[in-house]
C-alpha cells in the first residue's frame, strides 16, 4: 500500500479545518498508508523583516528536511508551481507493482510559504491555484484531491 506523507507547517486551529481534514484521512484510509505531520510554524515579529522570513523559513526548512522518509517523490505546494488538473495529480500517482517509489511526500509551508531550497530540491512543484489561499485550507484542498486520485484510478463517479 503506497504511504502518503502530508508535512505541514503550522496547526490546524480552527474546528471546521480539523473537522474537513478529519473526514478526508478516514476516506483515505482504504486507499493508502496517511501520515499528516505539523510542524511548528517559527515565531516572528509582528513586522517582520525579509531577513527575518527568510532565516525563519530556511528553519522551517531544515525541520521538513527532517522528516521526509528517504527515497520519496517530493512534491512541493507553492504558488509558483505548475497548474494540474485532478486526472494529472492522479498521474503522478505510482502505479502499483510498476514504481519503485513506496512515498509520496507533499509539502505545505506555512503563512510566508516554503524557503527556496525545499521548493528547489522536490521533484514536482505544485500549485493549487494562482489565488492565494490560506495555508490551512489549502490541506484540505490537497487531501480532497488526493482522494479524488485514488477515485479516478478506480473510475468511480466521485470524479466527474
Amino acid at each position: 500500500m503506497l504511504s502518503i506523507h502530508l508535512i505541514c507547517v503550522g496547526k490546524l486551529k480552527e474546528k471546521f479545518y480539523r473537522d474537513a481534514c478529519s473526514e478526508y484521512i478516514k476516506r483515505l484510509s482504504s486507499y493508502c498508508r496517511l501520515t499528516v505531520t505539523e510542524l511548528p510554524e517559527a515565531k516572528l515579529s509582528k513586522n517582520p523583516t525579509l531577513g527575518e522570513i527568510t532565516n525563519a523559513l530556511a528553519k522551517e526548512g531544515e525541520a521538513i528536511r527532517a522528516k521526509i522518509p528517504p527515497g520519496s517523490r517530493v512534491t512541493a505546494l507553492c504558488i509558483e508551481g505548475r497548474l494540474r488538473s485532478s486526472e494529472e495529480l492522479h498521474q503522478m500517482f505510482p502505479v502499483p507493482g510498476v514504481s519503485r517509489e513506496k512515498h509520496m511526500v507533499f509539502l505545505i509551508g506555512g503563512s510566508y510559504g516554503l524557503h527556496p531550497s525545499i521548493k528547489a530540491e522536490a521533484n514536482t512543484q505544485l500549485s493549487m491555484s494562482p489565488m492565494t489561499f490560506p495555508h490551512h485550507l489549502a490541506r484540505v484542498m490537497l487531501l480532497e484531491q488526493i482522494y479524488r486520485a485514488f477515485k479516478i484510478d478506480e473510475g468511480s463517479s466521485y470524479h466527474k
